[in-house]
């Protein structure tokens, strides 16, 4: 193959973006009631959504399958050549099943028709042939038709994956909407991201407690509270009363302040020189929620403390960027 320079790059992106937003754009017109159709068919659905298409279709089905299964509808994808030669076994009577092909006469996909229509399983088509073989078996029909391909030879699917891209999209968030899925449903399906992190780690989750937590009595001499602070390696340690009644904080910065004033601090009782307003937080509290109190007040670490204002926990700002939170 020959290679001839091209000095016109920037004009041919500029033309495949114009070509693909103006398919994206004419879905528009093509959200009607069979949308809404297809939508209430996946709502009934009792088992699994089923995602099936050849090639680049296929591609564009994985996609549609996780988003579609991380946003509160369960589904997967299957390939169907492979399904036709075992991996039908996957389906049951309970799921429903999306079938993407632009012309809707893919023959892997036509060849698993009788087997849906047999067990009773609902076929949603998404196709740019309404008209098409999969298109008249479908129970429903979600039209992603384009004008043109991207492709100058408009023969490389390019505008056509990219509309049923889009159309899976419109499709999985109505689903979410419809369903009341929040924030925090999901977060429990992505639980390793940054957005799982904020909503479901909490204080405690994080928190040195128990023989980790820097903590000693207000009546004892600094030693005891320099020995806490190097010992948990926290920069910090929380000063109580005999009750475990958090009384104050003692810091880095409060020690470097005390020897300003005296110099020689061996001797010196930790409550002469704590800080004894601190910010606290309690277990149950979001880790993201520290994070804004530490950012708020320029602070590097928190008390943790019960209903009681008895100390239970400490955490700093490391703890935070160590957990992904920061």
């Amino acid at each position: 193959m020959s290679h001839q320079k091209t000095t016109n790059f920037k004009q041919q992106a500029l033309q495949v973006l114009t070509i693909e937003a103006q398919a994206v754009a004419d879905l528009a017109a093509k959200i009607d009631d069979r949308f809404d159709t297809a939508c209430e068919l996946i709502l009934a659905c009792e088992g699994r959504v089923v995602v099936t298409g050849m090639g680049k279709s296929g591609h564009i089905g994985g996609k549609i399958a996780a988003t579609l299964a991380s946003t509160g509808t369960p589904a997967f994808f299957v390939h169907p050549g492979e399904a036709s030669h075992g991996d039908l076994g996957m389906i049951t009577a309970k799921d429903l099943v999306i079938g993407i092909s632009n012309s809707g006469e893919t023959n892997e996909i036509l060849k698993l028709i009788p087997l849906l229509k047999r067990l009773g399983i609902p076929l949603i088509t998404m196709s740019g042939d309404p008209d098409s073989s999969l298109g008249k078996a479908a129970n429903v029909v979600i039209d992603v038709g384009v004008r043109e391909e991207a492709c100058p030879m408009n023969l490389a699917p390019t505008a056509s994956t990219t509309a049923t891209l889009a159309m899976g999209d419109a499709l999985a968030v109505a689903l979410l909407d419809n369903r009341g899925f929040t924030k925090e449903d999901f977060a429990l399906s992505h639980p390793g991201g940054s957005l799982g992190k904020q909503l479901l780690l909490t204080i405690a989750d994080l928190m040195h407690s128990g023989d980790d937590m820097p903590v000693v009595e207000s009546k004892e001499k600094l030693s005891a509270g320099l020995m806490q602070m190097t010992s948990k390696g926290l920069g910090m340690t929380a000063v109580t009363d005999s009750n475990g009644i958090l009384l104050g904080i003692l810091t880095d910065g409060d020690l470097r302040r005390a020897v300003d004033r005296h110099g020689d601090i061996r001797d010196i009782a930790i409550a002469e020189i704590m800080s004894r307003k601190c910010k606290t937080v309690r277990p149950e509290m979001l880790a993201v929620e520290a994070v804004l109190i530490l950012e708020d007040n320029r602070i590097n670490g928190l008390i943790v403390v019960d209903a009681d204002n008895r100390a239970i926990g400490a955490l700093n700002v490391h703890d935070l960027l160590r957990a992904g939170i920061m």
